[in-house]
């Protein structure tokens, strides 16, 4: 007899499901795993046989032949380990096929039967919980997968504490819930920044409308400070976008916690970052940085030293809020609808402008710097500001502004108006507004509609650029609690596409 065991592979955040048949049969004593296996999986007979050794077990001299199916497919990770295991038990007679039959398993196996933790579980129990299935995952995944629903889940620590529960001499617990993964380092406060209104003006309407933003600004102007603020004024995410969230972090093994993100991510990779940690991809697929910032906010400091055709990568995912990485042997596609904020210095030397302080170069040195950005890019931000140097007299003063919880209030007053306004349209925020949705909540009145056709003149800007001051217009409009977008709220807008406008 066959025993079958059910578990997944991951394509993406998306599983397939993968029937895990085990057989022993007579002949040469032999153990091979069949089925487009990995590395990791076909290194899977020895961890398995020494975790079953380690209970007192051995394999009988036999032919052993384990056929992961469907067998055109690549099984990737060391989540195989478990349902391999218990395949052999059942055809050892050690538990009933029955046992198993009900259950998705996964997990890695250590040497001594310890089943540790793997990635993926959420997505694996949703797909458990979708065929009518319980769930067998490592223990530290438990609480984990309590977020697919109301399904039976069994949370090991080892195979023995599992044989027994399947015996009836030891009953498993159900795994207990965790608390919401809080932000891993305390979230700092917009009132620390002393002095740069006109940018906290600017950082506050990105945060309303969900505005991809750029700063430029010599060295110590308060630019990092500035992003590293914008987390403690964004919304919590709501539960769809929290579920989606945590099933990404899930898939990356970067849920160690096992509760549901509901803040808003915050990545912030270094400018030697390449293209695969940026988008995603790589020889075994994974999401990038990108992905990992889904619904929230990726920030990339230093952005001109960051590569050019890294960057540029970035364009597409920008619009559409999702990466497509095509492999020889993989074609995946990731969720990544993100707000980028990015800072950067506006020449190599940083004090662009500055007669005391700039290089001989200038000003060629600036336009060599920021020849590094390509046009395309720069016009995906809808907001791009100049973050001067803070005054003296105004390092010298209190830290007297708004704190990040009153600048939160009229955010969140502002996204709700646009949850009312989009309901029926499946997007949230003025930045995903498009075509006759944006034709029609954000149309201007007279006044606004001819400065705005006449900037567009002077400015020459593409109609990506037309589209994108109409959302921060509106976006304005709503922190303003205006129901029609007007004239000052069209030059407000335009002010925060100066920067695109003068190189």
């Amino acid at each position: 007899m066959t025993a079958r065991v059910t578990t997944v592979a991951f394509a993406g955040i998306e599983t397939i499901a993968v029937d895990v048949q085990v057989q022993m049969a007579s002949g040469l004593p032999a153990f091979s795993v069949v089925g487009l296996p990995d590395k990791a999986v076909s290194e899977a007979r020895e961890r398995v046989r020494s975790a079953l050794s380690s209970m007192g077990l051995a394999l009988p001299p036999k032919r052993i032949t384990i056929n992961l199916a469907p067998a055109d497919l690549l099984k990737e990770g060391s989540h195989f380990d478990l349902p391999i295991a218990l395949g052999l038990l059942a055809e050892m007679d050690v538990i009933g096929h029955e046992d198993i039959a009900r259950f998705l398993a996964l997990g890695e196996l250590g040497l001594d039967g310890s089943i540790t933790s793997v990635g993926g579980v959420l997505p694996a129990a949703m797909e458990a919980s979708m065929q009518e299935f319980g769930v067998i995952c490592p223990c530290d995944n438990g609480a984990e997968a309590l977020w697919a629903g109301d399904l039976e889940i069994l949370a090991p620590k080892n195979l023995v504490s599992l044989i027994n529960h399947f015996k009836g001499t030891q009953i498993l617990a159900r795994p207990r819930a965790v608390a919401n993964v809080a932000p891993a380092s305390p979230v700092s406060d917009l009132r620390d920044i002393k002095g740069q209104e006109s940018a906290k003006r600017a950082l506050e309407i990105a945060a309303a409308g969900g505005h991809n933003l750029l700063m430029s600004g010599p060295p110590g102007s308060g630019k990092s400070m500035l992003a590293a603020r914008l987390p403690g004024i964004l919304p919590d995410l709501d539960a769809r976008q929290a579920l989606e969230t945590t099933v990404i972090h899930s898939v990356s093994g970067l849920l160690p916690e096992g509760g549901l993100i509901r803040t808003r991510p915050f990545r912030q990779p270094h400018h030697s970052a390449s293209m695969p940690a940026l988008v995603g991809g790589g020889h075994r697929v994974k999401p990038g940085e990108m992905s990992l910032a889904h619904n929230g906010v990726l920030f990339l400091d230093e952005l001109p030293e960051f590569q050019r055709n890294v960057l540029d990568a970035l364009r597409q995912p920008l619009e559409t809020g999702q990466v497509s990485v095509a492999r020889a042997n993989a074609h995946v596609t990731y969720p990544a609808r993100v707000q980028l904020v990015a800072a950067m210095n506006p020449c190599r030397c940083g004090y662009l402008g500055d007669n005391d302080l700039a290089c001989s170069r200038a000003p060629r040195c600036g336009e060599d710097y920021q020849a590094r950005l390509s046009g395309p890019l720069l016009d995906r931000f809808d907001i791009q500001i100049d973050v001067p140097a803070v005054k003296p007299e105004e390092l010298d003063l209190p830290a007297n502004g708004e704190t990040s919880a009153t600048v939160r209030e009229r955010v969140f007053l502002a996204r709700e108006l646009q949850m009312l306004r989009y309901k029926n349209e499946h997007i949230s925020t003025n930045a995903l507004a498009d075509g006759e949705v944006l034709q029609t909540a954000a149309a201007p009145d007279d006044a606004g509609r001819e400065l705005l056709q006449d900037a567009t003149r002077r400015m020459k800007l593409s109609a990506r650029g037309y589209h994108r001051i109409l959302r921060v217009a509106r976006t304005i409009a709503d922190l303003a609690g205006s129901g029609i977008v007007k004239r000052p709220h069209i030059a407000e807008a335009l002010n925060y596409r100066q920067m695109m406008y003068r190189r």
